[in-house]
C-alpha cells in the first residue's frame, strides 16, 4: 500500500481489541476491511501481543502496523512476526544502539517506520523551552526523532504530529510540512465521541488536506473503529479528493416533508455500508424541490403523499409507491454497480 508522492491518500484505523485475542482482533479487522480500511494498526504492549501478529496476518488482507512504546524488543518481535510497518517514538525506546537495532531490522525486512509525536508525551526539555506543548515544540520533537533515524541510515519514514485540538495540530503540520519531505500521517488525536470527534477531525484533517498536506489519515473516535473509516472517507469525498463508495445527499427536512426521511436515509446508509461503487445518491423529503436540488446526483428518490418519484440526473424517471422508495433506490444502485464494474473491466 503506497503512501506519499502521487499515491492516493489512504484511510486507516486502529483496533481496540486486545491484540493477544487473535479471534476478536481478526474479526474487527475484517469488519474494517469491509468498510474500506486500507491500513490497520494494532497495539503491542507485550510479547504475547507481538507474537499474535503472525496469526492475525494470516487471516487479513490489508497491511498491519505494530504500535510500539518504550521497549525496542517488542518492535523487533513484531517485525519478526510479520508486521508490515512499525509505529514508534524513537526517543522512548532506549539508547542509540536500541534504535539502531530496530532500524536494522526494519531495513532488512523492508518495513517503513512511522514516527508518532503526540502533544501529551513531549520531552521535558522541550516543554520547558517552549513553555508547553506548543506546535513548535511538537515539530522540534519530530525533527529530533527524524535525525535519530537518519543518523542510523534509515529514510523509509512517515511522520505524525498530533494534538487533541484543531488549531495546534494544524499549525504543527504546517510547520512540519515546510521542513520535511517525508509522507505525513494526519489526524486529530483523542478527538472524542462520534459528534465532537467527527467535527474536530473534519475541520483539522480537512484544512490540512485542502492545503495539500497529508498522505494518509486516521480519524480518532471513542467509537467502533469502523466509524473512523466511514468518517475518513467522507472527508475525502467532501473535498473531492477520492470517491469511495456511495455518497448520499439528503435534505434536512422541513414542513413540506411528508415521509419519515430519517428512517429512509438510515436504511439506505446501512444497506450500502460496505459497497464500493462511487455513485452519488439523493434522498429528498418532497417532490417539490427534490429533483432540482439534487440535480447532480446519479440516482435519487423523493417522497410525497403516499407516492414518491425516482429520478436520475435531475430528471424524473417514474413514480414509486412510498413504501417502495428504499427498495427501488437499492435496486437502481445494483444496476449502476453492474454497469460500473463492466465499464471498469472488473
Amino acid at each position: 500500500m503506497p503512501v506519499g508522492g502521487d499515491a492516493p491518500i489512504t484511510v486507516q484505523s486502529m483496533t481496540n481489541t486486545p491484540t493477544q485475542d487473535v479471534a476478536a482482533t481478526v474479526a474487527q479487522i475484517q469488519r474494517l476491511e469491509a468498510a474500506g480500511c486500507e491500513i490497520v494498526r494494532v497495539a503491542v504492549p507485550d510479547l504475547q501481543a507481538a507474537e499474535a501478529i503472525a496469526a492475525i496476518k494470516s487471516r487479513i488482507t490489508i497491511p498491519l502496523v505494530a504500535d510500539i512504546h518504550f521497549d525496542h524488543q517488542l518492535a523487533l518481535a513484531a517485525a519478526r512476526c510479520g508486521a508490515d510497518a512499525l509505529r514508534i517514538n524513537p526517543g522512548n525506546i532506549g539508547g542509540r544502539h536500541k534504535v539502531q537495532a530496530v532500524v536494522d531490522c526494519a531495513r532488512d525486512r523492508g518495513l517503513p517506520i512511522r514516527i508518532g509525536v503526540n502533544s501529551g508525551s513531549l520531552e521535558k526539555d522541550l516543554l520547558k523551552t517552549h513553555q508547553g506543548a506548543t506546535a513548535p515544540a511538537m515539530v522540534e520533537s519530530a525533527l529530533r526523532h527524524v535525525a535519530l533515524l537518519e543518523k542510523a541510515g534509515f529514510e523509509q519514514i512517515k511522520i505524525s504530529i498530533k494534538a487533541s485540538d484543531v488549531p495546534r495540530t494544524v499549525d504543527a503540520y504546517r510547520l512540519l510540512a515546510a521542513r520535511v519531505d517525508y509522507p505525513l500521517h494526519v489526524g486529530i488525536t483523542e478527538a472524542g465521541s462520534l459528534y465532537a470527534g467527527t467535527v474536530k477531525s473534519a475541520l483539522g484533517i480537512g484544512m490540512l488536506l485542502a492545503e495539500g498536506i497529508g498522505d494518509t489519515l486516521r480519524v480518532s473516535l471513542t467509537r467502533d473503529p469502523v466509524e473512523e473509516v466511514r468518517v475518513g472517507f467522507e472527508i475525502l469525498k467532501a473535498l473531492n479528493i477520492r470517491r469511495h463508495g456511495p455518497e448520499i445527499i439528503s435534505c434536512p427536512t422541513c414542513g413540506r416533508c411528508s415521509i419519515d426521511l430519517m428512517t429512509v436515509v438510515e436504511q439506505v446508509d446501512k444497506a450500502l455500508l460496505t459497497r464500493r461503487v462511487p455513485v452519488k445518491l439523493a434522498i429528498m423529503g418532497c417532490v417539490v424541490n427534490g429533483p432540482g436540488e439534487a440535480r447532480e446526483a446519479d440516482i435519487g428518490v423523493a417522497g410525497g403523499q403516499g407516492q414518491g418519484i425516482l429520478f436520475k440526473k435531475g430528471k424524473v424517471v417514474r413514480k414509486v409507491p412510498q413504501d417502495k422508495l428504499v427498495e427501488t433506490l437499492l435496486a437502481e444502485v445494483d444496476k449502476w454497480e453492474k454497469a460500473y464494474e463492466k465499464k471498469e473491466g472488473k
